[in-house]
């Protein structure tokens, strides 16, 4: 098996290839989850964030913010590293199913277009104020918040290695 392909085959752009796996997923009843992030920096937060999302259901999509989207949100110091290199990192993980990017502040339009089964984002956010919410709620799916591991984040790592 050629696993390096096998990783970029997961890797999507918002487009009717993206489509056809949505709606073949879909069409088999696969119960989808998606969460999103700029997952910068992989760590253990991280890690086991996506990992108990991803047992919300059979399928774990992934939005990955872009370069753009990154830089519009956290400034222009960031992303430490570039969406091709987030992207791959993701797509290695055996749990996650599909990694699209997506260029806007928010993820919403793309939950629009994928239509969850399952929406995950971290407790730090509340349930209803979730970013899609609406749109999954109102077909019937479910919002789950899942606790951050305490001492894990992007921000950290860049805080400790600016003061070395």
């Amino acid at each position: 098996m050629n696993y390096l392909e096998f990783i970029k085959s997961k890797i999507f752009k918002q487009d009717k290839q993206f489509s056809e796996r949505i709606a073949y997923w879909k069409f088999h009843s696969e119960k989808i989850v998606f969460t999103n992030g700029c997952f910068d920096l992989l760590h253990l937060g991280h890690i086991e964030y996506l990992a108990k999302a991803a047992a919300e259901g059979t399928l774990l999509v992934v939005g990955l913010n872009s370069d753009a989207s990154v830089k519009n949100i956290k400034g222009e110091a960031r992303p430490i590293t570039d969406e091709h290199s987030r992207a791959m990192s993701l797509a290695a993980f055996g749990f996650v199913d599909a990694i699209v990017l997506f260029d806007e502040d928010t993820p919403y339009k793309l939950i629009k277009k994928i239509q969850p089964d399952v929406l995950v984002k971290g407790n730090d956010y509340e349930a209803g104020k979730i970013v899609g919410a609406d749109i999954v709620t109102k077909k019937g799916g479910n919002v789950v918040t899942i606790e951050f591991v305490e001492g894990y984040s992007t921000s950290a790592i860049i805080d400790k290695i600016k003061k070395l």
